[in-house]
This record gives structure tokens, sequence and C-alpha cells, in this order.
């Protein structure tokens, strides 16, 4: 796990915010605080693994919860979503962050046939950012350009071959692996097929790797977590999508009123029933849905809407009930 300046990095306010309803160092009471921690000091390992979408979220909940929990190790991890959903179904994990929902067909049988149970929690909103590199000045495509561009069998060089007013800077494509959610969902949002790509494009399951190449090549161009764009914005051009209705970017505010079309989405993490009998971690997935609008805040996410907040609410309990 990185170390502490993580969020100091991405947001030193939101961590002070997060911590200010810690109680008393030497508070040992059982029950919660006003965070949603449990005011008994626990102790334990928990192993999160996935989404490198939400791996931000992650690492920043553990950080917070550490603040109140010092004796809880948790390790979070980044292999992509799919890659994490294998080792959460083999058991190697207790939770699995994803930017898509699990697949029904694939992933849960895994987890049928090894007797891993679990539960499903809304714990953020993201948008997919399209980025340029800041030299390679693009406002807007619509979704057929961004089809055209990344669709399977695409030859397109450059924007100009798509459209003549726009650069004719030769493209350098980076996007996510195969093992991503936010692969999934973009080539079914976008190509409107899921897993149809071209495959001349650098990938990686590591967002900031793709963050680096389109910032470091003339003619970089990709798609990753709007979060990991928000933590580069100044090294980087958004562009804008226009799904029909006109161009909108991603902000929080068009990410979580879903005017973002058609890239906004909910990010989930996966908790086994297993894992949940332990109390530090149902006091971490306690803790993450009470505090959910400072951990997005600090991790540059966007925080759940009144009514995800209760549904998230409803959701844990049922979880937790299993």
């Amino acid at each position: 796990m990185r170390s502490r300046n993580f969020l100091a990095v991405m947001a030193a306010g939101a961590l002070a915010l997060g911590v200010a309803a810690c109680g008393d160092d030497d508070e040992t009471t059982a029950g919660t605080t006003g965070s949603g921690a449990s005011t008994e000091q626990l102790s334990g390992k928990i192993t999160i693994d996935g989404s490198s979408t939400v791996f931000p979220f992650a690492q920043a909940a553990a950080e917070l919860f550490q603040e109140e929990q010092p004796n809880v190790q948790i390790t979070v991890g980044q292999s992509g979503t799919g890659g994490g959903f294998e080792k959460f179904c083999a058991g190697e994990t207790d939770i699995s962050d994803a930017s898509r929902p699990i697949k029904e067909d694939e992933e849960a049988p895994l987890c049928e046939k090894s007797g891993i149970g679990y539960g499903e929690l809304t714990v953020a909103n993201d948008g997919i950012a399209v980025v340029t590199n800041k030299d390679l000045a693009v406002d807007c495509l619509t979704t057929d350009q961004l089809k055209e561009l990344w669709n399977k069998g695409s030859k397109v060089k450059s924007l100009a071959d798509i459209d003549p007013k726009l650069p004719s800077t030769e493209l350098s494509l980076y996007g996510p692996g195969t093992d991503s959610g936010t692969f999934d969902f973009f080539t079914a949002e976008i190509n409107g097929d899921e897993g149809a790509t071209r495959d001349d494009y650098q990938a990686s399951e590591d967002d900031n790797q793709l963050v680096t190449g389109v910032e470091g090549d003339a003619g970089g161009m990709g798609y990753f977590g709007f979060s990991y764009y928000e933590a580069q914005a100044d090294k980087l051009n958004l562009v804008g999508v226009d799904a029909g209705d006109g161009c909108v970017k991603p902000s929080k505010e068009t990410i979580q009123d879903g005017s973002y079309k058609p890239l906004s989405r909910p990010v989930f993490m996966y908790p086994s029933n297993k894992a949940l009998e332990r109390p530090e971690v149902k006091a971490f997935m306690e803790f993450i849905v009470a505090n959910q609008e400072t951990i997005a805040d600090a991790a540059k996410m966007v925080a759940l809407t009144p009514e995800q907040v209760e549904q998230a609410k409803t959701d844990l309990a049922a979880i937790e009930a299993q």
C-alpha cells in the first residue's frame, strides 16, 4: 500500500474532515462514532484488489479508516476489474473493486464453484475521461467519431481522417487492457459491442501509465477514469463528448446528474460474505458508506447521490444479513 502521502497529495482538506469525527485515542467503548467506524479498537488484515478506477477510492478509504483503526492492516491492489474478480473468486481477497458489475455468465460461476458468497455495493460514481496531449487541441468529439476511431478494424491514423477540420497530428493511442472494467464499459457504450476494439494501441491496467503516455506523446490520446484526469488536469486536454444533445465534458456535476452521456457510471465494491463475518471488514464497509462523500473527495471521484446513499445503506444491511 502506498504511503500516507497519498491523501496529502490528493486532498489534505478531505483528510482533515474525515478524521475530525474521531474519538479520543483511549476510546474503547463498543459502538460507532459519527464517522461510522467502530469505537472498539480492532485488528486484523483486509485485502482488496481489482479496478484501477476504484483504486484511489479504496486507497483513500483505507487511509482514513486507519486513522481510527491503526491496528487494521489494509492492502489495496489494482489488477483490473477482471483480474480482481479472478483473485476474489479464488478466495485470495476479501473485497473486490469493480468499475462494472460482476459478469453473471463468467465470473459469478467461478465464485459459486469456489463457495464464495458476496454482495454488491455502489460506493461512488465515475465518468470515463477522453483526453489528448495538452498540445493536441481537440474540444469535442461525437460518439460516432469516437467509434470510428476506436472500433475494431479502425485504420484512423489522425483525427483529420475523421474530420479534415481536426488536427492532422499522427495519433498514439492509450487505453485500458482487456482485464479492465473501463475497457468493457467504453467498448460496449462507444463501439456497441463489449470487447470490440482496435488492437494497435498501448494498453495498460494501470491508469497512471496511460496518463504518463498521453502526457508525454505529442499525438497522445486515450481514455481512463475521471479521477486520473482530475489528478493531472493541468497536464492533459479534456475532450467533450457529444451523444446527440450537444457537447458535454465530464465533471463532478455532469457525472453525478448523468448528463455526461454515455460515459458516466457507478462503481462498486464486492465484499465476500465470509470476510464480513470479521469485525474489521464489517466496520470498514460501514465506514465507507458513512463517509463516502469525504472518501470520494479525497480520491477526486464523484460522490453518491442522496438516493444512492440510501440504497447503499439498504444493500449493505442486506449483505451483512446473508
